[in-house]
Order: structure tokens, then sequence, then C-alpha cells
């Protein structure tokens, strides 16, 4: 089976490396000719544990290559981004509809075509069907059209596409089997065929709770530091309930899905969906709260406080994922409130990024935006020789303890420190 996967990025290319593995010849098609070029060299572009090893042995055996138009084929999976239109907060699918387009020279009867990008419901049967159809295709008899959204973790990319269950929404029965029949080749979960616009709702859904729950947290740790409670505290006794489980609050939430995924469903229905809304507002505006107690705790532990070192910028722990990332907004805060910023992230190579000792040299205080599990134990004896003020403020919740000569704030005891 030959299949051509348009888009190489997070999600695309684990699936081109994993069907490559399992004996399939693969394209894999991406606007940037730079990542292209670096793919037919085998080297991923992307920091995900297996990535590397799966795209090299693919291109050295000869099951994988890398192209910026797609070939013909046997199947054709999307894995194109899908941002939010700012005006309306509905799905943009122009990356979509191009990368259909881009298909269509090279489609012929009995393709199967696979939209794993996720978009909102509605989007296969009304806007994605008729690019299809204009074509003179007939969807279910000899062109296979479903959606097929990715549920996956980042830094577990590889290990999730092959033993999560899997979701195959075809536009008619006939396209699920044949998309699911796709998938067999190397998914060992579960592969449950439905509709396609379930299959997006269902996407869109499983983001949106946890988006919900995660404001829930979110708007506990306000109320704490409001209120004079230790937030975390009341986390962790809540939990030892049998059937709560409170998230743990952060500085915000980032990434392509729970940052994006329920405004799509917010767009089809306002009037209706107002907790998903609400709890969008609320995640929003938590790089502001940090911002705003960043300098609160400065202006009361270091009148001369100056510069700030920013530990973290991808959203994700242990990851080179920065899309969405709330670390951004909250380094452009500060810096318009006048703070030197220093940035530390040892999953970027950034020359705009400092090393340990560069980042902490003469700073007021450390900003742990990212729970890396390097930012879990740091070296607290070089900390305190290079830091200023010795301050750490930990908007992850990660550190559990430290000496006597650092401040740990958190969002338990952020009260103490925001009057």
């Amino acid at each position: 089976m030959k299949i051509c996967i348009v888009g190489q990025g997070y999600i695309g290319l684990p699936t081109a490396a994993l069907f490559a593995k399992n004996g399939c010849e693969v394209l894999g098609v991406d606007v940037n000719e730079e990542i292209v070029d670096k793919l037919n060299q085998g080297i991923a572009h992307i920091e995900e544990p297996g990535i590397t090893e799966a795209i090299s042995n693919a291109v050295e055996k000869g099951h994988y290559h890398a192209s910026l138009k797609p070939e013909e084929g046997d199947t054709f999976i999307i894995t194109v981004p899908t941002p939010y239109v700012k005006e309306d907060l509905s799905c943009d699918l122009s990356y979509v509809i191009s990368a259909c387009q881009s298909i269509l020279p090279v489609l012929n009867k009995g393709n199967v075509v696979i939209i794993e990008s996720t978009i909102a419901p509605m989007s296969t049967d009304e806007i994605i069907k008729p690019i299809f159809e204009n074509e003179g295709f007939v969807i279910g008899e000899d062109l296979f059209l479903a959606h097929c959204p990715e549920r996956v973790l980042p830094g577990q990319i590889m290990e999730e596409l092959v033993n999560n269950n899997r979701i195959v929404g075809g536009i008619t029965e006939e396209c699920s089997r044949k998309a699911a029949d796709v998938y067999r080749t190397f998914v060992e979960g579960e592969i449950i065929e439905t509709e396609a616009k379930t299959a997006e709702l269902s996407k869109c859904m499983e983001n949106t709770f946890r988006d919900v729950n995660i404001a829930l947290a979110n708007e506990l740790a306000k109320i704490g530091a409001e209120i004079g409670v230790n937030a975390l505290d009341v986390i962790e006794m809540a939990n030892k309930h049998p059937r709560v489980n409170i998230h743990s609050p952060g500085p915000g939430v980032g990434g392509h899905c729970l940052a994006i995924d329920p405004y799509f469903i917010y767009a089809k229905a306002p009037e209706t969906a107002k907790i998903i809304k609400l709890a969008r507002d609320t995640n929003n505006s938590m790089p502001g709260f940090v911002i705003e107690n960043t300098g609160k705790i400065l202006s009361k532990l270091d009148a001369d406080a100056e510069k700030i070192s920013v530990f973290g910028v991808a959203y994700k722990g242990n990851t080179d994922d920065a899309r969405e990332s709330p670390a951004f907004e909250i380094i452009t805060g500060l810096k318009a409130a006048g703070y030197e910023i220093a940035i530390h992230d040892p999953h970027f190579d950034n020359p705009d990024y400092f090393d340990f000792d560069e980042a902490t040299k003469d700073s007021s205080l450390v900003l742990i935006l990212t729970d890396h599990d390097q930012f879990k134990d740091l070296d607290y004896e070089r900390l305190s020789k290079n830091m200023k003020s010795k301050i750490i403020f930990d908007t992850k919740n990660i550190i559990k303890e430290v000496p006597d000569d650092i401040t740990l704030i958190n969002y338990g005891n952020l009260y103490k420190y925001n009057k």
C-alpha cells in the first residue's frame, strides 16, 4: 500500500514513520523545503521519542521519502493545522482545503482520503466532501472519505498512535470500513467505526472536557489567592474523595488541541456552549494572572528587581512543542512591564535563549512556566550563587522543597505575596 501524508508535523511525521515501519511505501508531503530536505536525509525536525530512529530507518530501507508535492497512491491522509478564526472563533479550514485541492491531480478511483486534522462538526460533510464531488467522484462508491482524528500526547506519540483506540468516521459505512482497514496496518487499539460528524464532535469534546476541567483548577487557584487559602492543599484533600479528580492549575493552556478545539464547538452553537466559552476565557486569563502576580511578588521582595529568568517556553513538559504556549504572552507582558527577560529551555536550540548560568545571573526571580524534568530538581547551589534575589515562582507546582535561603512561591502560598 502506498500512502501519501500531507503535513509532516507533530502528527503527520510519526504517522508516516509507523506506516513505513509496517511495510508501506510512504510519501511525506510538506510545504517547507528545508523540512523536506532534512527528512530525505533521515533527519526528523521535531523532538519526539523514537521518531528520529524511525524516520532514519525508513529512509534507509526506501520505505519513506518526502516531497513538496503529492504523488499517486492508494491512501491520502491530511494532517495539516487547523487554527481558529479570531473574529468568530470558527475553525479555519483553509489549510485542509488547500491540502485536499493539492491531491486532486493525483487522485484515482478507489482511493481512500482521510482527514486527521481536527475540524469542526459537519466540516467533512459540508465543506470537504464537495471538493471531491465537484471533480466527479462519488463518495462511498469510487472514493472513500473519512475523518479519523488523532488522540495522542506529545512525548508519547509513537506509542499512543499504536496503542490508543481510534475513531474512524466515514461519510458512508463503506468509507468507514475502508479507512479502518488502513489503520489496522499498525493500530493495536480498538478501531471504532462511526459517522464523520460524530467523529468530529467526539474529538472536539475530548479536548473540551480537559479544557473545562483545567479551567476549574485555574479558577480555584485564583480564588485561593484572593481569599487566602492554599489552593494546592484544597486540591490534594478534595482529590481524596473517591469520585473527585481536580486537575493541577498552571500558567494557561497551550498546544494545538486544548487551546483551540473548544472554539470549534462554541462557534457552531454560541448561544448554547456557554460553559465551553467561559472555560476558554478562564484559561486565557491565566497569563495575565501570572504577569500581575509576578509584579506583586517582585515589588514586595526586591524593589530593585530588573531581571526575570523564565524557565520553559514549551507548553508541554519534556518536549519542544511551543504551539499556543502561554509562555509567550507572559514573556511579552513582562517585557512590556519593563523587566529584562532571560529565557532558559533545554529542549530548544535557540540563539536567543540562555543556558542555566547565563539565565540566572543577577536575576531577581526564576519563573517556571513548563514542567520539564530538569526543573523539578534544580541545582540550588548554583542558583544561589547566580541570583540577585533567591526567589522561585513555580506556576506548574512541580518543586516540592527548596533550601532555606530560597523563597518558593506557587499557587499554594501565592496569597501571601499578592496583596
